[in-house]
């Protein structure tokens, strides 16, 4: 699916060094069944004329291993979003209007962190893509429903990817495929577009097929069930198929066109922009900085410290996924000052107790100094690696 993508299996595996010889990442490295670690590193190289060459390294990588893709799946919908409001010829910042039709769905008119008050996809993309907003997800997907993803994922090529519910909790999965009524209305208050409610008759098939995770689980009653909790009519995208997602918005020359997310420069940049946002440079959504502090959702580098992060030189475009005991970062890091560049993507699982839904998981302990360590790891062994040709950078620079 991508172009310019050189990988050669005699080349040496840094992954494998830094695994080994980075004391942090020692106890994940050591015990591969217990956290079901995957890595994607990716290193970038430009020739005379900034073109990028990619050479990806991998650990533990394997698209049949299952991990719950929480808010990763808002990377692929903020596209799909924008892509369908193009092809409805509809602005994102058009006034957005939610019915209420079927069973678990929410009437939505107003929206308070917006500076209209009113609803958007353009203000629930920010949410999403700022600080991982669970409600403008499920906004989001009531605008493209469960057959328009499937069918533009599979045109797309990723075939590892399910995106089939909301976040919105106790709907089921009857529920998840009724989608919403939304009016779109222009600055004027004239109605402009019409979506009418869609309900999905077909199955979507899980690529996994039949998905269990744990040796037990708190059910809806808070009562534990010891038997492994089901996964397959959850949400799942393989690391590689979001790796390259990320990859085909950052860099959509690099991708086969019937494989680009089909939106306009100036929403690829507007994606850019709050990809890499710090919830404390937002004006609109404003966010309480002590609450949505810096490294909030920059698990790499800086997630295992909430210090406000200092100097503009390294930027990281994201998008992190956790529940369950699953924690995943999928990133592009920039560093200005030193030129450097690379993609780093990875998901670990941490749940000692192997008890899914008792709120016990070692994020905290285990899951961000790993990310924390790792991502420190590959910007120190970047900073050391030769290259031929210095990147211009300056398409990711951004007025925040």
């Amino acid at each position: 699916m991508l172009l310019l993508l050189s990988f050669s299996g005699k080349d040496p595996n840094p992954l494998d060094e830094i695994m080994l010889n980075r004391p942090g990442l020692h106890k994940i490295h050591d015990q591969p069944l217990r956290y079901m670690t995957q890595i994607i590193y990716t290193q970038i190289d430009r020739d005379k004329f900034n073109n990028p060459f990619f050479k990806q390294y991998t650990y533990q990588l394997d698209a049949k291993k299952y991990f719950y893709a929480a808010s990763l799946v808002k990377l692929p919908c903020s596209a799909l979003a924008l892509e369908r409001l193009e092809e409805m010829k509809v602005p994102r910042n058009a006034t957005m209007y939610t019915d209420s039709i079927c069973n678990c769905q929410k009437r939505v008119k107003k929206d308070t962190s917006s500076a209209t008050g009113l609803p958007s996809m353009e203000n629930y993309i920010k949410r999403m893509l700022l600080i991982s907003d669970n409600d403008a997800y499920s906004r989001t997907f009531e605008l493209l429903g469960q057959e328009y993803i499937y069918k533009k994922m599979n045109e797309k090529g990723y075939l590892n990817t399910f995106i089939i519910h909301r976040f919105d909790a106790g709907c089921s999965t009857r529920d998840n495929s009724c989608t919403n009524a939304i009016d779109f209305y222009d600055e004027s208050g004239t109605l402009i577009h019409k979506k009418l409610y869609e309900r999905f008759k077909g199955t979507i098939p899980n690529p996994l097929g039949e998905v269990k995770v744990g040796k037990g689980y708190m059910d809806a009653k808070n009562k534990l069930v010891m038997e492994p909790k089901d996964f397959s009519n959850s949400n799942f995208i393989s690391l590689q198929d979001i790796n390259d997602m990320l990859k085909s918005i950052v860099f959509p020359k690099s991708v086969v066109p019937s494989f680009r997310f089909n939106i306009s420069e100036d929403n690829r940049k507007f994606m850019l922009k709050y990809l890499s946002m710090l919830p404390r440079e937002s004006d609109r959504p404003r966010y309480n900085t002590k609450e949505f502090y810096d490294s909030y959702k920059k698990y790499l580098i800086y997630g295992d410290s909430k210090k406000k992060i200092t100097g503009d030189s390294i930027r990281i475009f994201n998008i992190v996924g956790q529940s369950y005991g699953y924690m995943s970062d999928v990133a592009y890091v920039v560093d200005f000052k030193n030129n450097i560049e690379f993609m780093l993507s990875a998901v670990i699982y941490t749940n000692d107790d192997g008890i899914i839904n008792d709120g016990k998981y070692e994020y905290d302990k285990t899951a961000l100094p790993f990310f924390g360590e790792l991502g420190r790891a590959i910007y120190a062994f970047e900073r050391k690696r030769k290259k031929e040709n210095a990147p211009d950078l300056d398409e990711f620079k951004f007025v925040y």
